[in-house]
């Protein structure tokens, strides 16, 4: 979201009306801050439905035209008034009255019809200042000259002195203010003529243009200090209205439901993560809504009773169960919470309720002991590799004095055993935390074949079309002139997560040719656009829905002397790389129909 602009000193010499309807939005704001996620009443406010109000200029300036327009009609009601009198005014102060009070109205009404094509305007345009200021001037000097001593009009030329100074730049309201005083001179001096007094008249005259420049000078300094307030109200709008933003996309994206209730049990407003604990499937409707009436929701109802009338004791978190109509239930922890009054003492009529789901708790405190439990494993693994180490160099001296079969038998059953237990250290610090250097970036296609084929000599498999072990990697195979295809992955890690899943397809398969089947192909098929998928494939039985569900879990084996941690830790070490490793069965009608595989997000070419 784009910064606010702080608030700085108006332009002494433009007009302060540049608004840019921030009015509305405050509006919004407020609608919004009770009900987020109800649209409003057809009958709100028109800037509680959207539409945007117009900025202060164009206001202001509509309310100078109205005061014309009245003005207009309190002149014509006078003429009318003072002609039922018996006073007839002249001919030509009648069609001065009658012709002001017809372009007044008429530019009153063309500004009322036609909305503000420039939302950025700041100051009169030259045929709105002439259509207003400039006929103000001419009509109101003509009707000083003609009425003479008969009416005194000189407080009429107020208006276009205080619409100069509100809507025009300080210099052209100063012009405007100097404009009226000449022409109250030029009357003064034109009635002095005809008999008058010039002295009075002219110190008459002079009073009333000074107090015109006064109006221009004033109005002028009271715009400004608008200005900087407005400006200032303006940035702070926006930041509410970016921390209302930030604030309720914290909220939509929590995990943790969130619901505002009030004493009635009327939700005013929920989260989705709320809004889906609360339902069987899906979820509930947008809020609000009432608790009460709802079987299921009876505990919660419950609940808010309870901390309303025991509100010191309300943050205590509770369990409790949920079940709905179909005879399912939803286990809950729910902590409620009371927002503070003004005075920061009394508690307001609602309260902010937290819901997790249970089983969400207690796996993030499994998880939480699970991480504790791997930092003792680490420590206990590095005390233990050292003696095992000795205990290996003693049974290998006790092996050179061995020379019954007996003895040779039991220093290789110690000697079996302490590589065992070497195995199980080097699974628990392969996945202890720390820092590591980042990995290199390696040649896929190149380390793949590389460690099935060491793999395959090992294991003693024979390469060739009847070989037990298939490796098919032409999919990924560049064109030429193209760099192969690169991922960041530790080498000795790469060997090692494929290893054991290549140990794992040799003891699942059916021993026939083309049993294992290693592939690398792009993700969807999309050449070069997509990660990198190794997949390693076995036609052995499949594997049961249970053992599924635990094949990436620690400890974890189906064999008696397996230790549980080879998938576990080839999927600690994929996700250290920002690899993935998953598994998936495949139909009846597909040969291998075991698959596990790994996907790598594939390292950007650097182009010259």
């Amino acid at each position: 979201m784009p910064k606010p602009t702080p608030p700085s000193e108006p332009d002494t010499q433009g007009s302060w009306f540049g608004g840019n309807g921030h009015e509305g939005e405050a509006s919004t704001l407020a609608a919004g801050a009770h009900q987020p996620d109800k649209a409003a009443p057809s009958s709100a406010s028109p800037a509680s439905r959207g539409e945007r109000r117009p900025p202060s200029f164009f206001r202001i300036y509509r309310a100078f035209l109205t005061a014309r327009a009245v003005l207009a009609i309190l002149l014509i009601a006078i003429t009318a008034g003072a002609w039922l009198l018996g006073n007839r005014p002249s001919s030509w102060v009648l069609g001065l009255t009658l012709s002001y009070s017809v372009l007044t109205l008429v530019v009153w009404s063309w500004a009322g019809r036609h909305p503000p094509k420039d939302p950025d305007q700041r100051n009169l345009k030259h045929r709105q200042a002439l259509a207003t200021i400039g006929i103000d001037l001419t009509a109101f000097a003509w009707l000083n000259f003609l009425t003479s001593s008969n009416l005194n009009s000189q407080a009429l030329l107020a208006l276009p002195v205080l619409m100069a100074a509100i809507l025009m730049p300080r210099i052209m309201s100063l012009g405007v203010a100097a404009a009226a005083t000449l022409n109250l001179l030029a009357a003064a001096w034109l009635q002095s003529a005809e008999g008058g007094n010039l002295s009075s008249l002219m110190t008459q005259a002079g009073l009333t243009g000074f107090g015109l420049f006064a109006v221009a000078v004033m109005g002028s300094e009271l715009a400004g200090r608008l200005a900087r307030e407005e400006r200032t109200a303006k940035g702070s709008l926006e930041l509410a209205r970016q921390q209302a933003q930030l604030n309720r996309l914290v909220i939509e994206e929590m995990a943790e439901g969130v619901m505002v209730t009030d004493r009635q049990g009327r939700v005013r407003t929920a989260n989705p993560a709320a809004r889906r604990l609360l339902a069987v499937q899906g979820s509930t409707p947008p809020p609000p809504f009432q608790l009460r009436g709802v079987p299921a929701w009876r505990p919660l109802v419950q609940a808010v009773e309870q901390a309303f009338a025991n509100p010191l004791h309300a943050d205590v978190g509770q369990e409790l169960s949920l079940r709905f109509d179909d005879q399912s239930s939803r286990a809950l922890r729910l902590r409620v919470r009371f927002t503070k009054g003004r005075d920061g003492q009394a508690i307001e009529d609602v309260c902010v309720m937290f819901i997790e789901d249970l089983r969400t708790v207690l796996a993030r405190q499994r998880q939480d002991k699970l991480a504790a439990m791997g930092r003792m494993s680490a420590g206990i693994a590095h005390e233990i590799r050292n003696p095992l180490s000795a205990i290996a160099q003693a049974n290998a001296l006790m092996g050179e004095d061995a020379t019954t079969p007996t003895q040779k038998r039991l220093t290789q059953m110690v000697a079996d055993n302490v590589a065992r237990l070497k195995n199980i250290i080097d699974d628990v610090l392969a996945v202890a935390p720390g820092l590591r250097p980042p990995a290199p970036a390696i040649d896929l296609l190149e380390t793949v074949a590389a460690i099935c084929n060491d793999w395959r000599q090992t294991e003693g498999i024979a390469a060739g079309p009847d070989s037990l072990c298939e490796i098919d990697l032409s999919a990924c195979k560049p064109q030429i002139g193209r760099p192969a295809p690169k991922v960041r992955f530790e080498p000795d890690h790469l060997h090692r997560v494929l290893v054991n899943l290549l140990d794992n397809a040799l003891r699942h398969n059916s021993g026939q040719a083309g049993a294992i089947l290693v592939t690398l192909q792009w993700q969807r098929g999309m050449q070069g656009s997509g990660p990198l998928v190794l997949s390693v494939r076995s036609d052995g039985e499949i594997i049961s829905h249970d053992t599924e569900q635990s094949l990436f879990e620690p400890f974890f084996s189906t064999r008696s002397r397996g230790t549980g941690l080879g998938l576990y830790i080839c999927r600690e070490l994929c996700e250290r790389h920002g690899a993935s490793i998953d598994y998936r069965q495949h139909p009846g009608a597909v040969r291998h129909r075991n698959e596990f595989f790994v996907t790598m997000p594939l390292e950007p070419l650097i182009t010259a």
